[in-house]
């Protein structure tokens, strides 16, 4: 099985903001949000969600990305 090419992101979490945001490299955007609340833990609300922010160093364009804890679930923010 061949692995998605790796592509590099910004990344960083509401409760923490920019300054605390880490450069990682990830297969999509959806997968470098999962991997940045792997790695640093990032706050979580009250309903047991995460809300990441994930740029393209490459492109620009900035996506967000709610992970659910419960089930693990990243999804576009609303």
């Amino acid at each position: 099985m061949n692995d998605p090419e790796q592509h590099r992101y910004f990344a960083y979490s509401e409760g923490l903001g920019r300054a605390h945001g880490h450069i990682l490299k990830a297969g999509s955007l959806e997968a470098a949000a999962v991997g940045y609340t792997e790695l640093y833990s990032p706050p979580v609300d009250a309903g047991d969600e995460i809300r990441i922010f994930v740029a393209e160093l490459d492109g620009g364009r900035e996506h967000c990305f709610v992970i659910d804890l419960g089930d693990g679930q990243a999804e576009p923010c609303a």
